[in-house]
């Protein structure tokens, strides 16, 4: 029996998802993302790597709070870079366990791919539970951001934001993220992107 048109499609995103996701060349990662291990530390960013698209991005990437240039550029108090430690300290393992069942789950649906004839059913019942497992990281890790965003005044917030469009900016104008094999006129040199 032959896989649908259809169902490849849907098996080919659900496994190549987390590999694009945690590729994207957009400015660098988040604390965070379903695409990178929760447990580990990103030794290139200097705090929590990341992979997740940046509209779950509230500043550069890592532990930015303690940056000397931004602590200083935002006025960030002693008192509020503790909070945003003790925030991440607290996600810290609830994300480990969530990107676990992540993997547990993606995992799972090896077999069931490589089975000949494959099992449909079980098949897509088993992308369902890895999509509801990815979910839960990423709500738990926006809910995190969103603690940690709390933190900052509406005057932080605004200077932490036009930081991080700069930053964008001079990346983009330098060709991207360190690793990146795109250059500043994107792939094939056909313009900017």
């Amino acid at each position: 029996m032959r896989l649908k048109p259809a169902l490849s499609v849907v098996l080919l995103a659900a496994f190549s998802g987390p590999f694009l996701v945690a590729q994207q060349p957009d400015g660098g990662p988040p604390l965070m993302g379903p695409g990178q291990n929760a447990g580990k530390m990103d030794q290139n960013h200097g705090g929590w790597g990341g992979g997740m698209h940046p509209g779950f991005r509230i500043g550069p990437p890592g532990i930015w709070w303690h940056n000397p240039d931004l602590i200083q550029k935002l006025n960030l108090t002693p008192d509020q870079q503790k909070r945003m430690d003790d925030i991440l300290q607290q996600s810290r393992l609830q994300l480990i366990d969530l990107r676990a069942n992540v993997e547990k789950q993606e995992v799972l649906m090896e077999p069931m791919l490589a089975a000949n004839p494959p099992d449909t059913n079980k098949i897509l019942a088993q992308i369902d539970h890895t999509a509801q497992a990815r979910a839960e990281l990423e709500k738990a890790n926006a809910k995190m951001l969103l603690g940690i965003r709390n933190i900052l005044t509406p005057d932080q917030w605004t200077k932490l934001q036009a930081e991080e469009r700069d930053r964008r900016m001079r990346m983009r104008r330098e060709g991207g993220p360190p690793g990146s094999s795109r250059g500043p006129t994107g792939p094939g040199g056909g313009g900017i992107y």
